[in-house]
């Protein structure tokens, strides 16, 4: 099973060879099996990428991502219609109903809320702002019609960062999530893609100018688990998202998680979950989504 992001600075030449991704650096010549890639991360402005590669990187159902000179992911190229039943499968997630995307939609964004209320809890917000977020999401309804889950994001951040926080701020704790959060999204929806669903008809979001609204939902439980990742790792030692720091962040898709009792990347994890996710809709039946819990990831050994 393919496990290896493979992060490329400043490459001269991508190319096909033998099944093999050629990497050409200077003189250097480096080679990764396709087989046991996941997705590809391109920065700086000199690598050049055949076209054949490319071709070999869909078939293989291989994400490249391509950063900008802030060295966040800014386009992703992803396989298309290799899914073996990709026509029935997009026919049957036309025609999902209000009702089936609002249940799941609760169970998905629940999932998120409490993972986020752990990781307060983890580091030790006060119990009053934690009891103000579990009462919030009490109050959670099909759909999310009230909007808990974007009350819940303003007393978390607020707890964990300061009231003066925003999510705009140019700062390494933002740089650190937009960076990480860009690759939570960019491996869902290789994933997403590969399982022949449609990444713009989204169960919640629906942004007509968005290209990744299911990817955006379905990421959702993951995003308070690369908070945890990031607070353990990276900060409190860089005012800056060094090249380490980058590094450090892809490092989160190959750290195990505990699910249904067996450990397993995060990475293969996300295919579980999308896996339970088309389950759980077509029954509409949302006790078949898989559960992401943030004290299943906590402690696991990589």
């Amino acid at each position: 099973m393919a496990w290896r992001i493979v992060h490329v600075k400043e490459g001269d030449l991508l190319r096909l060879r033998l099944d093999n991704l050629e990497i050409r650096k200077r003189d250097d010549k480096f080679y990764v099996p396709l087989s046991d890639i996941t997705m590809v991360v391109l920065e700086g402005n000199k690598t050049s990428i055949t076209t054949k590669l490319m071709s070999s990187l869909s078939q293989n159902n291989i994400g490249l991502v391509i950063c900008d000179d802030k060295y966040l992911p800014v386009g992703i190229y992803l396989p298309y219609g290799q899914y073996h039943h990709y026509s029935k499968r997009v026919i049957k997630q036309a025609s999902w109903t209000a009702e089936q995307k609002g249940l799941i939609w609760q169970t998905v964004i629940k999932q998120k809320m409490d993972n986020q209320i752990a990781f307060a809890r983890w580091t030790g917000v006060e119990q009053e702002r934690l009891e103000l977020m579990e009462d919030l999401v009490s109050d959670l309804v099909v759909g999310d019609k009230t909007n808990r889950e974007g009350h819940v994001a303003k007393v978390y951040f607020d707890s964990l960062y300061g009231k003066s926080f925003t999510r705009g701020d140019d700062s390494v704790i933002n740089a650190a999530m937009n960076f990480g959060y860009a690759i939570l999204r960019s491996c869902m929806a290789r994933i997403v893609v590969g399982n022949g669903l449609v990444t713009m008809l989204g169960i919640f979001h629906k942004n007509e100018f968005n290209s990744f609204n299911l990817v955006d939902d379905l990421m959702e439980p993951y995003r308070p688990l690369m908070d945890y990742w990031i607070n353990q790792n990276l900060l409190g030692d860089k005012n800056y998202l060094s090249y380490e720091s980058r590094l450090e962040i892809i490092k989160f898709m190959n750290h195990k998680i505990k699910v249904k009792g067996k450990k397993m990347s995060i990475d293969n994890s996300m295919q579980e979950f999308v896996t339970s996710f088309i389950t759980a809709i077509e029954a509409n039946d949302s006790d078949a989504l898989l559960n992401i819990d943030l004290k299943n990831f906590v402690g696991e050994e990589s």
